[in-house]
């Protein structure tokens, strides 16, 4: 008899080895996910890329096709009223409309900042632990 208890006897690894090897699996586990997490990063950037490119081809051909239908209307507009009033005619309502959008759009990004419920619920996210 080697003096080993029973419990001892069919297990040859020591609680450094079990330790050493749970460190290892812990350390492959964390690999595999970061792996799995980049792969769908990498995915979801090559999709993102595919869009916005898509996006900004079709608003330059959004704006070309404004240009075109606001040149044609006022060369059509020229022909009964004269060249100037059909300027005045095409571009002052979209300029009118222009500028009420960008107005809008203006207010909207300044409304980003925190208003008074949104500090709030800050505050109170840094009282609770």
């Amino acid at each position: 008899m080697d003096g080993a208890g029973p419990e001892q006897q069919g297990n040859d690894e020591s609680i450094g080895d079990l330790v050493g090897r749970l460190v290892a699996d812990g350390r492959a586990y964390a690999e595999a996910e970061f792996e799995l997490y980049r792969a769908i990063a990498e995915h979801r950037a090559e999709r993102a890329r595919k869009a916005v490119v898509a996006l900004a081809i079709g608003w330059v051909l959004l704006i070309a096709a404004l240009g075109a239908m606001t040149i044609g209307a006022m060369i059509a507009l020229a022909i009964t009223i004269g060249p100037l009033l059909a300027g005045l005619a095409v571009g002052g309502p979209m300029a009118i409309v222009g500028y009420l959008l960008a107005r809008y759009g203006w207010s909207g990004i300044k409304g980003l900042g925190r208003d008074a419920s949104e500090r709030e619920a800050v505050e109170r996210g840094k009282a609770e632990p």
